[in-house]
Parts: C-alpha cells; sequence; structure tokens
C-alpha cells in the first residue's frame, strides 16, 4: 500500500475514492467546519495530454470534464479539491479534508476516520481486480510437432 502521508498522494486518494464512500467517511468526522470560498465549485473541462511510449512527442488525448473549488477554514488553512466529474459535494469535501489535514489538531482524526479506510478501500478494490485479471489469464505456448 502506497504511504499516504505527503499532501499529493492524499489528494490523488480522495479524489480516485468512489463518491458515496468519500462522503460517508468524512460524516464519521461529525465536523464540517466554518469556512469561506476562496474559489466556488466550479465545473469545466481539462485537456488531457498523453506520450506514446512515455516518451514520445505530446499529443491530445481528449477532453475531461473536472469539478474544481478552493476554501480556507477559520483558522487560516487552505484546502483545495479536484475531482473527475461533476460531483460538487464531493470536490467540497476534497478541499475540508485538505484543509483539516494541514491543521495539527484535526490531521490524526481526518487520517484515521478518513485517509486509512480510504486507502484500505483502494488496496482491496486493487487486490479484486488484480485476482479477476489472473483468473483470466491466457498462457501461450508454443507446440512443437517434433519434425526436421
Amino acid at each position: 500500500m502506497s504511504d499516504f502521508t505527503d499532501r499529493r498522494s492524499v489528494l490523488g486518494l480522495l479524489a480516485r475514492s468512489p463518491a458515496e464512500l468519500l462522503a460517508e467517511r468524512f460524516a464519521a468526522l461529525n465536523e464540517t467546519p466554518p469556512f469561506t470560498w476562496l474559489r466556488r465549485p466550479e465545473t469545466g473541462m481539462v485537456m488531457l495530454r498523453a506520450r506514446i511510449g512515455g516518451d514520445g512527442a505530446q499529443f491530445n488525448l481528449g477532453e475531461m470534464t473536472l469539478t474544481r473549488c478552493a476554501l480556507r477554514l477559520s483558522g487560516g488553512a487552505v484546502g483545495v479539491g479536484a475531482v473527475r466529474g461533476r460531483s460538487v459535494r464531493q470536490a467540497e469535501v476534497i478541499a475540508l479534508c485538505d484543509a483539516l489535514l494541514q491543521q495539527a489538531e484535526t490531521a490524526p482524526r481526518v487520517q484515521k476516520e478518513v485517509i486509512a479506510p480510504l486507502a484500505s478501500a483502494e488496496q482491496a478494490r486493487h487486490t479484486l481486480r488484480a485476482a479477476e485479471v489472473a483468473a483470466s489469464r491466457v498462457d501461450f505456448f508454443t507446440l512443437v510437432r517434433g519434425e526436421d
């Protein structure tokens, strides 16, 4: 399992988590601190860029819908949230978790009650997917007919 201690990996985990599970884990905190919007949730399109072979010339792969927002807690911590799709609430919850993780008094609780369960759920999804792929694996081999 990845180490979800740096901000980038935590934001990635929050964005990849199913919206229902994220909302459930955030609700377990029983706390929505007062905040002010720096950027209200907005939905738009982003261009996805790719490279052939990982090091070839870049090309435009296509567009994706993205919802993002930024907020400031009353204590001064700034949180950002971005998620694929149009889920305004999910982007808001991500931003709230991000801001709460930056405060020493709330970070351990958010790590324990939100981040750790989401990381475990993601690991379980990966394990299940790996088992499904392994079950459908086909081993190809070459038969030698023994003719010279």
